[in-house]
């Protein structure tokens, strides 16, 4: 089951409670993740209210204020983690500039002061305990990644275009190369047993979390988008159209549902547009995912209660709202160490 969590002891001025989303993932000592939702926050329409994105005309104050509160709501749940047995001071969130690319950023210290200085990348990851992993999402799927064996966490923007990449290699792939690279150099400084793992080794213990995004009842697109996966998959992927994954059969977003396997497709015709496509973006995830090894995949499975542009209430979406608003705000997923 997912867990809404919603912060009264945060909520603003004039009473609106921030309200995140909590992956359900098999806890992992050390380890805290969260995805914000559009509830809460400073923001006037059509980035109402908790919109933490700069750049899509919102007003600066506002955002400043939003972000502020992000980093009091991560304050409250590393102050609440059972290692703590003294106040910590809160954990910083560090974003980055996405580019709907395949660059990877190592979050090592500190971070760049000016939002001019922020490093273009659709991924980050970090071995260092304090510092969030942040991306910004609103339609595209949000990624987290943790290590069972070492203290190693990356965050992910895969939107279609990063996903399909370039010759099988999408941000996903690229993401893990570097956090696998990572947990290898931790396993050994460490001088553990299975210091000289191999990526297939260290998947069997990566687990990934994956966030709302826009479902596949609404992301239609054009054959170059199919044709572009089709182009760039790994090879026995080809033609592949369908993925097993553990559906879900909620009702609403507060009812997450029963788990139940099934097959999925990847690509559906366009009941409206001939020639068109509805593409299945979390599948299509967890399809890379599984050439890379990588089977303890949590979250998003394609249904409803998921979809951006679905749940109005919960969450901005890209698609739905420019087209109606000119705008909208963005959601962000983080991930960081105690």
């Amino acid at each position: 089951m997912q867990s809404l969590l919603r912060l009264p002891a945060l909520a603003t001025p004039d009473g609106r409670a921030p309200c995140v989303l909590l992956p359900d993932w098999p806890a992992i000592a050390g380890v805290r993740a969260l995805f914000t939702t559009r509830q809460g926050g400073y923001s006037a329409a059509p980035c109402d209210s908790w919109n933490l994105g700069e750049h899509v005309q919102d007003e600066p104050r506002h955002v400043q204020a939003n972000r502020d509160l992000l980093h009091a709501v991560i304050g409250q749940l590393h102050a609440s983690a059972p290692a703590h047995a003294q106040p910590r001071p809160a954990p910083q969130p560090h974003y980055l500039q996405q580019i709907h690319g395949c660059d990877v950023w190592a979050l090592e210290g500190g971070a760049p002061g000016s939002a001019a200085a922020l490093p273009q990348a659709d991924a980050v990851w970090t071995a260092s305990p304090g510092q969030v992993c942040t991306i910004l999402v609103a339609d595209c799927l949000p990624v987290l990644w943790a290590h069972r064996q070492a203290p190693v966490v990356a965050a992910t923007h895969a939107g279609w275009r990063g996903l399909a990449g370039q010759a099988g290699g999408g941000v996903l792939e690229h993401t893990f190369a570097a956090f696998a690279q990572a947990v290898r150099r931790w396993l050994q400084a460490h001088n553990r047993p299975d210091a000289d793992a191999d990526e297939r080794a260290i998947a069997r213990h990566t687990q990934v979390w994956l966030g709302p995004c826009i479902g596949p009842q609404a992301f239609e697109v054009g054959d170059e988008v199919r044709q572009a996966f089709a182009a760039h998959a790994p090879a026995q992927h080809v033609t592949t159209q369908h993925v097993t994954i553990q559906r879900a059969t909620a009702q609403s977003s507060e009812d997450w549902g029963r788990p139940d396997w099934g097959d999925i497709p990847l690509w559906s015709p366009s009941p409206q547009h001939p020639q068109r496509w509805l593409a299945h973006l979390p599948g299509l995830a967890r399809q890379r995912l599984a050439q890379l090894g990588i089977t303890q995949v949590y979250g998003n499975d394609g249904t409803r209660p998921w979809c951006t542009f679905s749940q109005e209430t919960l969450f901005f979406s890209h698609r739905r709202d420019s087209a109606r608003l000119g705008r909208t705000g963005r959601m962000a997923a983080c991930i960081w160490l105690g």
